[in-house]
């Protein structure tokens, strides 16, 4: 196969296709899919790193739309919440894609770490935590707050990316109130715009490696289809539990991240 001039060997696409179903899985139960599919990405020999971020997010951006419309119709996520964090999240992440190569990682990797680690402890330490939705504003309060995370986790998604789903599934938990189940429909809705902000800028400066993006993009659809149908059926004490091993494994990441330099 061959994507963007670079030649890909028929072993090479498998495992990405698989990494993007898992990818496409995991993002629909919590988010966090970019753990495996920007770091599988990055393994292909060749790609920059501004293509495999721009590639990942056409990948996403595939499995967050059929995870999105399969919550959307078994769900129902409150539009008054996903409506103005989406907007914000969409202008957020074009603006965090224009700045994606100007603004080192590891400025903020250590503030990422220490942030995660916060979060596993907090929801470990409340096992009631996201049981239930008891939202704690209503009414303009609420939404200019959802609109202020959509803007900050759009704009580290666009520049970044990893744990983004993450980070929307804790903001509507911890902070407006939501449970876990309705937290990760309304963070499908968001994170597809943020991924589709991220491509306006990626798509006109010719950094999507269109062939891969799109055979990868399948397999995320597949998996984000089956975790969407998979925690609508087991509800958020599910979504809780995958939500806790992903933070784990990206607190583990980015630790080993810090120490290798």
């Amino acid at each position: 196969m061959t994507s963007g001039g670079l030649d890909l060997s028929t072993t090479t696409v498998l495992l990405l296709v698989v990494a993007g179903f898992t990818a496409g899985w995991i993002d629909a139960v919590v988010g966090g899919g970019g753990l495996v599919q920007l770091p599988a990405l990055l393994l292909v020999p060749g790609i920059s790193p501004v293509q495999a971020l721009a590639t990942n997010k056409l990948a996403g951006i595939m499995g967050t739309s059929v995870a999105a419309v399969t919550f959307y119709r078994r769900v129902g996520p409150d539009l008054r919440t996903a409506a103005p964090m989406a907007v914000c999240a969409f202008g957020g992440a074009v603006g965090g894609a224009a700045l994606a190569s100007r603004i080192p990682a590891e400025l903020f990797t250590p503030i990422i770490l220490v942030v995660l680690v916060g979060v596993a402890v907090w929801t470990v330490a409340r096992p009631a935590l996201g049981t239930t939705s008891q939202l704690r504003w209503e009414g303009n309060r609420h939404r200019v707050t959802a609109a202020a995370v959509g803007l900050a986790i759009g704009a580290y998604d666009g520049l970044l990316g990893p744990g983004t789903g993450t980070f929307l599934v804790i903001s509507l938990v911890g902070l407006l109130g939501y449970a876990f189940l309705p937290a990760s429909a309304i963070a499908k809705i968001v994170n597809f715009a943020t991924n589709a902000g991220a491509l306006v800028f990626f798509v006109p400066h010719g950094a999507v490696l269109w062939s891969l993006g799109l055979v990868v993009g399948a397999a995320n659809l597949c998996g984000g289809y089956l975790g969407a149908r998979m925690a609508v059926a087991r509800g958020s004490g599910f979504v809780r539990g995958v939500f806790i091993v992903v933070v784990s494994v990206l607190i583990v990441r980015l630790a080993w991240q810090v120490l290798a330099g």
